[in-house]
């Protein structure tokens, strides 16, 4: 009971956007919490507190419907964070799903129209997403969409989870395992589906409604709504089941990519491992360069998480009279060969290879000829003109061309 108290006590307090409610059940039914949900018409279903059976305790939440639409009957919650939506459920059906359309979670949907929902239910005996508006199913029921997602095992408690994206995106899990069909990342089965469309859900209900005669007992317990990820098992899900474009970046380096190599004249420079997981965006002058105790050993290096080095050999910047830590990149294309050093200069120098997929930035002076204006050519190759930029960053646009832009 304290623990269902705290979780209500917390989520009030909280932002609605960061709104984070949970509820096994245990200290009895909350009906102001958890109302009951029958719109447009009710008739017979019931929604009960059942002690008789749940998954982590005792309790668990019974609703049984005598089939038809206006059987219908749910019981949820409008505490809903905005934005990023994740619900967890371990639910149980007497019945497994049939070829008929039936829903067990249903969620006013405002981006659809008054009055209208996105649901969750089955058709052809799998899981699947079902837009009021327009029918719009997702998987589609072909038969290779309908292999796609997976059925519900009657009798027995599951796991199901699911996350609605800001950006209209959909995952779906089942026992921890995401469900191909019920996604929209790369899905050949959601044409149907659509791209454009962004749920703005406003409560989230547990229950049965069917469109024929189907008729079910559905127990729920354990569930958690909010703004990330719980788990099955109420906590932080584990790396394995964290969906890919969910989990966070990493920040070990990363051995797949050749290092970029810093030289000095009189000791070795080391590249400063990066410490962000997406450095395949950042310019190349990013990781700046530590001198060790001077020796007359060859420069050394250590992995870092950038794309793979340019394919055309580094050439040293300048001399100057401090150590470099941001000089040119090499004009040339960023590839998958690995950086080679040029010889040693009187003064230290730097050299850095370029990362991949994006353009290269510079903010240190990587030759003569005077300043350039903003969006002003700064560099390329053959280049005799002026390399540094009055505002600014000087940035490669392949190999013959840098300009000076904001």
């Amino acid at each position: 009971m304290l623990f269902r108290q705290a979780a209500l006590v917390a989520a009030a307090i909280v932002p609605l956007s960061f709104a984070q409610v949970s509820e096994d059940f245990e200290g009895g039914w909350d009906e102001a919490a958890w109302p009951i949900y029958a719109p447009d018409c009710n008739q017979g279903g019931t929604v009960e507190l059942d002690s008789t059976t749940g998954h982590s305790g005792s309790n668990s939440m019974k609703v049984t419907s005598p089939g038809g639409f206006c059987g219908h009957i749910f019981f949820g919650t409008t505490n809903v964070p905005t934005g990023d939506v994740y619900v967890k459920v371990w639910l149980k059906a007497t019945t497994a799903l049939t070829a008929s359309h039936v829903s067990f979670i249903t969620m006013p949907d405002s981006s659809q129209g008054e009055g209208k929902h996105l649901r969750i239910g089955g058709q052809n005996e799998i899981l699947m997403y079902n837009r009021e508006s327009d029918d719009a199913t997702l998987p589609d029921l072909s038969p290779d969409g309908t292999a796609s997602s997976k059925a519900l095992t009657a009798g027995t408690w599951e796991c199901f989870e699911y996350h609605l994206g800001a950006d209209g995106s959909i995952e779906t899990w089942l026992n921890s395992e995401a469900i191909a069909g019920l996604t929209t990342a790369d899905n050949p089965y959601s044409n149907g589906w659509g791209t454009s469309g962004k749920p703005t859900i406003t409560g989230v209900y547990f229950g049965w409604e069917s469109y024929g005669g189907d008729v079910n007992t559905f127990w729920y317990d354990d569930i958690a709504v909010g703004s990330s990820r719980v788990g099955c098992d109420g906590g932080d899900s584990s790396p394995s089941s964290v969906p890919a474009s969910s989990a966070p970046a990493s920040s070990a380096p990363a051995s797949s990519a050749p290092a970029s190599t810093v030289l000095t004249s009189s000791a070795p420079a080391n590249t400063a491992p990066a410490t962000s997981g997406s450095d395949s965006s950042a310019p190349g002058s990013s990781a700046p360069a530590t001198s060790g105790p001077a020796s007359s050993a060859p420069a050394s290096s250590e992995p870092a998480t950038s794309g793979p080095a340019s394919s055309a050999p580094a050439t040293s910047g300048p001399a100057t009279s401090g150590p470099a830590t941001s000089g040119p990149a090499t004009s040339g294309p960023a590839s998958s060969a690995t950086a080679t050093s040029g010889p040693a200069s009187s003064a230290p120098g730097t050299t850095v290879a370029p990362t991949s997929g994006a353009p290269t930035s510079t903010t240190a002076p990587g030759g003569g000829g005077g300043t350039v204006p903003l969006y002003g050519q700064c560099g390329g190759k053959d280049w005799t003109g002026g390399t540094v930029c009055e505002s600014g960053t000087c940035t490669a646009y392949g190999e013959y061309y840098s300009q000076c832009v904001p």
